[in-house]
């Protein structure tokens, strides 16, 4: 995973944000978080949507039964650094919950129904993550 990773942050940052195969609509960011443990930073590549002047992010893990570690290192320290296209911005990052959960998970599973699966394969629930400026 690691290895795919290098590749499409590679990729993403030599092409301006665009990466191969990426169809229209679909968007994807580069989130780049504080370790929880280590204080290092770690870059992920993301798929997105926007929401206003907002970026939605899923912590899907594709299905694991645990989240993944970029979820925990910015529950840890939610200031995080947001790469979209040639643009490079702090932002802070918020876990959203109740009406709104349900209202940003259906408006990404429009653009990504890929979630729908990633949800029916795992018992916690899936967490929608809200970055903004």
């Amino acid at each position: 995973m690691q290895d795919w990773n290098r590749q499409i942050i590679e990729q993403f940052r030599a092409n301006g944000g665009k990466i191969e195969g990426q169809t229209e609509g679909q968007g994807m960011l580069l989130l780049t978080t504080t370790g929880a443990k280590t204080g290092k930073q770690h870059t992920t590549p993301l798929a997105c949507i926007a929401d206003d002047d907002r970026f939605i992010v899923i912590a899907s893990y594709a299905g694991a039964p645990h989240n993944p570690a970029w979820y925990h290192n910015l529950l840890a320290h939610p200031e995080v650094q947001v790469e979209t296209g040639t643009e490079t911005v702090k932002m802070t990052a918020t876990v959203a919950t109740g009406a709104e959960r349900e209202r940003l998970w259906a408006k990404m599973l429009q653009v990504y129904p890929g979630f729908a699966e990633y949800q029916r394969k795992t018992t916690r629930q899936i967490p929608v993550v809200i970055l903004h400026r």
